[in-house]
């Protein structure tokens, strides 16, 4: 048999979408991150951003690293705002439920990203 992946663990597409949703009512209350969704549709993003954080949970990969690379490319995110997201991220997966281990773990997939994201 093979190992349950943290994206089959915590429920799938329906819980994540909840932590996604979650996550962005924290981000968007934030003077440094909350400008950056003034202009965006955020049902859309919910989902992109649900797909994103369910690939690094290990669910289904949505986005290879050149697409990410070019997602963020017109955006000035600075090692700042990537820092301040990792810590919403982490206290959101906390808030439903994951355990410190697995928080770890996501926030760890979420870094290796960085270089990716951060202009």
């Amino acid at each position: 048999m093979s190992e349950q992946t943290l994206f089959e663990k915590y429920g799938g597409f329906s819980k994540i979408s909840r932590v996604v949703l979650a996550f962005y009512d924290t981000l968007l209350d934030s003077d440094e991150i909350g400008p950056f969704f003034d202009e965006v549709d955020m049902s859309r993003m919910v989902d992109h951003q649900t797909k994103f954080v369910a690939s690094l949970l290990g669910g289904p990969a949505s986005y290879t690293d050149n697409q990410l690379r070019q997602l963020h490319s017109h955006l000035a995110i600075e090692d700042s705002h990537f820092d301040e997201l990792k810590v919403v991220l982490g206290g959101t997966l906390e808030d439903h439920g994951f355990s410190a281990e697995d928080i770890e773990a996501v926030l760890h997939e979420f870094e290796n990203r960085r270089t990716l994201i951060v202009d």
